[in-house]
């Protein structure tokens, strides 16, 4: 039989790990490590009370190891105040059966995982769902949050609206538009490369290097950005389009080639398909 002394003593160790344990993460994609790099960041929370687990240990162990924070098993994820879910949405329905507990607050970045899917899926209606964007990356990202009403009671949606500002903007939406903004919001950072990539291609079509032509595409991009926190879109277009000048011309093409109704026609699109995922899950 084991020694009871020396099982007490694991025990015991095992405890003083995971106590004021207020977040772990689970899956630590390009995402997951975004969100944990932000937090750490902002010191949002410090080091030791952070925990991470991934599908393979070793992984996790070196994970933990560079960010300083601790390696968990799904066994000891019922110790942590909160989960952040961040694995891929086909993956959910195996991780849940592993890390489902009644006490514990989850936060989820899957794509198309609705709250009432988290919450039946988790044993709790202690559910938030967001959705942030690849400018996580870069601490630039526009995350959507929604949760259920105990969620928001007990401090969850806070938390989450917290965490999420350590990496961007975060904005509260009803639930009914969540597959809007992430076709909208999360994907446009596809359309807006495709955008660019396409400016850039005409600079070189012109005589412009690929490298000049890739550089001034992304600073009039971010450029406009900021712009558009000041000014209506129409506007800006209209102050740079003078009469008979050459940008009202370029506007005219692009018209003639319906980019306006291909964006709106890939917000749609990407809506759709956020409702299928919806459904299969």
């Amino acid at each position: 039989m084991p020694n009871s002394s020396v099982t007490k003593a694991v025990r015991s160790v095992k405890h003083a790990r995971l106590e004021g344990m207020k977040l772990a993460f689970v899956g630590l994609g390009k995402m997951g490590r975004s969100i944990l790099e932000g937090l750490l960041a902002a010191e949002f929370l410090p080091p030791e009370a952070v925990g991470v687990v991934d599908r393979d240990p070793e992984r996790t162990r070196e994970l933990a190891a560079l960010y300083g924070v601790t390696p968990l098993d799904y066994g000891e994820l019922s110790q942590a105040e909160r989960v952040l879910i961040a694995v891929q949405p086909k993956q959910f329905p195996v991780v849940a059966e592993r890390i489902a507990h009644p006490q514990v607050g989850y936060l989820s970045i899957m794509a198309g995982v609705s709250t009432a899917v988290l919450a039946r899926k988790l044993g709790t209606r202690r559910v938030v769902r967001a959705m942030p964007n690849l400018a996580a990356t870069i601490r630039k990202s526009t995350t959507a949050l929604t949760a259920p009403r105990e969620a928001v009671e007990v401090g969850d949606l806070e938390f989450a609206r917290g965490l999420f500002k350590t990496v961007g903007d975060a904005y509260e939406l009803p639930e009914r538009l969540f597959d809007a903004f992430t076709a909208m919001a999360a994907s446009a950072p596809a359309y807006l490369a495709v955008v660019a990539e396409a400016l850039a291609d005409g600079g070189v079509k012109m005589g412009i290097s690929r490298a000049d032509a890739l550089a001034f595409a992304a600073d009039v991009l971010v450029a406009t950005g900021e712009l558009m926190r000041l000014k209506h879109p129409a506007v800006i277009k209209d102050e740079v389009a003078s009469p008979g000048g050459t940008t009202i011309y370029g506007v005219a093409a692009i018209e003639e080639g319906r980019v306006r109704h291909a964006l709106i026609e890939a917000v749609v699109a990407a809506t759709q398909r956020g409702h299928e995922l919806g459904e299969e899950e």
